[in-house]
């Protein structure tokens, strides 16, 4: 059995990702075992895989962009270096390396971690087939070896195919990890900011991605709320900061894209509003057919979401998932000659308050809150266990309209348990609730069973007092920036 090693504790988090790589790399079943582990860059992969090593007395080489020779003399030096070698290693081909590898554990189980797989990959493409046969099921150094060797690598699109179809590895693996960034309360937490307003803000330019407090603004965050601005003009603003072409260098570390700039401004149609096929379609002025193939590659890296209208089948929107990518196309990008002399930083961000509130803002807290009644919210206070949460789309035959739902969650029964507004900026009254109903009897109109739908009301400016007299009649659920970051 699998024995828990102890999680660093300069390691932030983490705990589940800690738990299922120090279960793999201490698995004391016979024979080596394969895991593949994948997450866009900063996110804390290698600090992970290194502190696993470290703790495990394990082997960690992290990969470079290099020819096949130049990369297996760097392997054989770091195998020196970790045998601590009277005579260097010599290797000669991968079959080779493999097999060393393999043989760095033969009574215990230890970690051997290539980082930056994609890397070799791109010099020796033949290197998943010989991973593939070094594997074997009847191959003997496989059978006397007790290694754990994880696979690792930020190339998303790369990563994600490794295992997938007919790929060499596919079945091979014991283990595929996908790190991925902060959720929004673990965020706040880690910028060490307690204030849910100022947490949204924060997180709505540089999301859950760790590397960005520390890294790229070198540790600056708000003073508080009123230092917000400041602070954006200090760092995502000013050209001299990292986090100023971020959202423009994560999009060029993905090795499937050959054409950066149809890309850029597939995002760039996202960020503007324009969330379905044909609305990017006409934003780039290219017919929606020729852009299947880009937007699927931006969705295999993990740049761009597709989330299907939970009401109305066939029908899907499509959403960035990276806030620093978002912030860079619908803020940066338009006024990027502009912003790249000092000193123009805080009159373009005053300037840009509408599109940031607009593209930016009000989309990501609506988006939170479909997290928070995901992954957050107890069944208690949403008297339901919502299995499905996303938007939707509802029909009013007689005006003649549709309403789009900002928040609709199902349960086990494919009930539609829970319909949502968000309004980030506006106090929500009455009128919200009215709404809300209305929509609840257009869902009961085209055949949903509505008789446990609960009306939610998400609000960044707070609730008039009418409202709140419904909530304590338990006629809508009231969700507050407060309980947003800190209730259930």
């Amino acid at each position: 059995m699998p024995t828990s090693l102890r999680k660093p504790a300069d390691l932030f988090d983490r705990s589940w990702d800690w738990g299922v790589l120090s279960a793999f790399a201490t698995d004391t079943a016979p024979g080596a075992t394969l895991g593949v582990m994948s997450g866009r860059r900063r996110q804390g992969k290698s600090l992970l895989l290194e502190s696993l090593c470290k703790s495990a007395g394990g082997f960690y080489f992290m990969a470079t962009e290099a020819t096949e020779a130049e990369s297996l003399r760097s392997l054989a030096a770091a195998l020196s270096d970790h045998l601590r070698s009277p005579a260097p290693v010599h290797l000669d081909d991968w079959g080779q390396a493999v097999d060393v590898l393999l043989g760095l554990a033969t009574s215990n189980p230890v970690p051997v971690v290539i980082d930056e797989f994609p890397y070799l990959c791109h010099s020796s493409p033949q290197l998943p087939s010989v991973i593939q046969r070094a594997f074997g099921p009847s191959r003997v150094e496989r059978k006397h070896s007790r290694a754990r060797i994880i696979l690792c690598g930020s190339a998303m699109s790369f990563m994600g195919t490794l295992l997938s179809g007919s790929a060499p590895l596919r079945g091979r693996a014991g283990l595929e990890l996908r790190v991925l960034p902060f959720d929004f309360r673990t965020a706040a937490a880690f910028w060490e900011i307690d204030d849910a307003a100022l947490a949204l803000r924060v997180h709505a330019i540089v999301g859950g991605t760790p590397a960005y407090r520390n890294e790229f603004v070198r540790g600056d965050r708000p003073a508080g709320f009123e230092d917000f601005d400041a602070w954006v003009c200090r760092t995502a603003l000013d050209p001299s900061c990292p986090l100023f072409r971020e959202g423009r260098y994560l999009l060029a570390q993905e090795a499937d894209i050959r054409d950066p700039s149809l890309y850029h401004s597939v995002l760039a149609a996202v960020a503007e509003g324009n969330a379905t096929r044909g609305g990017i379609a006409n934003f780039i002025g290219r017919p929606s057919d020729t852009l299947r193939h880009p937007i699927t590659v931006l969705e295999d890296s993990g740049l761009l979401a597709r989330e299907p209208d939970l009401l109305r089948k066939g029908r899907s929107t499509y959403r960035i998932t990276e806030p620093v990518i978002n912030f860079h196309h619908a803020i940066i990008r338009p006024e990027l000659a502009r912003l790249s002399h000092p000193g123009n930083a805080a009159r373009i961000w005053a300037a840009s308050q509408s599109r940031w509130t607009a593209n930016v803002l009000g989309p990501h807290f609506e988006e939170l809150c479909r997290s928070w009644t995901a992954h957050f919210a107890s069944t208690r206070s949403l008297r339901a266990d919502v299995l499905r949460v996303g938007t939707g789309t509802v029909n009013d035959p007689t005006e003649r309209r549709s309403f789009q739902i900002d928040v609709v969650g199902f349960d086990a029964a494919n009930r539609p348990v829970i319909v949502g507004e968000a309004k980030l900026g506006e106090v929500m009254g009455i009128s919200h609730l009215t709404r809300l109903r209305h929509i609840i009897t257009l869902l009961e109109r085209s055949g949903h069973d509505t008789s446990e739908t609960l009306p939610v009301c998400f609000s960044g400016a707070g609730f008039d007092a009418d409202l709140h007299a419904a909530a304590k009649r338990r006629e809508v659920l009231l969700v507050d920036l407060d309980r947003l970051y800190h209730g259930r």
